[in-house]
């Protein structure tokens, strides 16, 4: 009975023997083999055989397949809309994840600038005559001076995220 099944549905797919040992990386004999009743293949092979044939093993080992019924589309309908359910959950929690984020990326922002504008850049009073604190004066002015350039468009795209991402009632 697999024989038959193996031959009969690699025909329907429109597959020649020689297809078939290419796609499961044997020799066309072989598949000539398992059709004639000669040689069986093993689990391993027969897996491989139902993933190319897009078929279960089930069916190559003889199982009949039943017509689809109304209760079996009805069965499948519910599967599909618990499905697209658990995506519309995911979905919107990823939403309200990615908009508190957004918002704490606000926050922060918000308090490095308060930050830096309470200390008054005491960076500017060092003494740059001693190399290491040259460097760190340097390196902290960089960033201050950075920071106040990017930080204000950051603010607005990350204000834009936030609305975009609130909860639409």
């Amino acid at each position: 009975m697999l024989n038959e099944n193996i031959k009969a549905i690699r025909k329907s797919k429109g597959l020649s023997q020689e297809e078939l040992a290419v796609k499961l990386n044997v020799v066309r004999q072989t598949i000539s083999k398992w059709e004639q009743g000669l040689s069986v293949p093993d689990s391993d092979m027969l897996i491989s055989i139902s993933e190319v044939l897009e078929t279960p093993v089930s069916t190559l080992l003889g199982e009949t397949v039943s017509e689809h019924k109304a209760d079996d589309l009805k069965a499948i309908a519910e599967k599909l809309e618990v499905i697209n359910l658990q995506l519309a959950q995911r979905k919107t929690a990823r939403r309200r994840i990615l908009h508190w984020i957004l918002i704490s990326l606000c926050v922060l922002i918000v308090v490095i600038s308060a930050v830096l504008i309470t200390i008054n850049s005491p960076y500017l009073g060092w003494d740059y005559s001693d190399p290491e604190t040259a460097v760190v004066g340097v390196t902290l002015h960089a960033y201050e001076w950075l920071f106040f350039r990017v930080a204000p468009i950051t603010l607005i795209l990350l204000i834009v995220g936030i609305f975009l991402t609130r909860k639409k009632v």
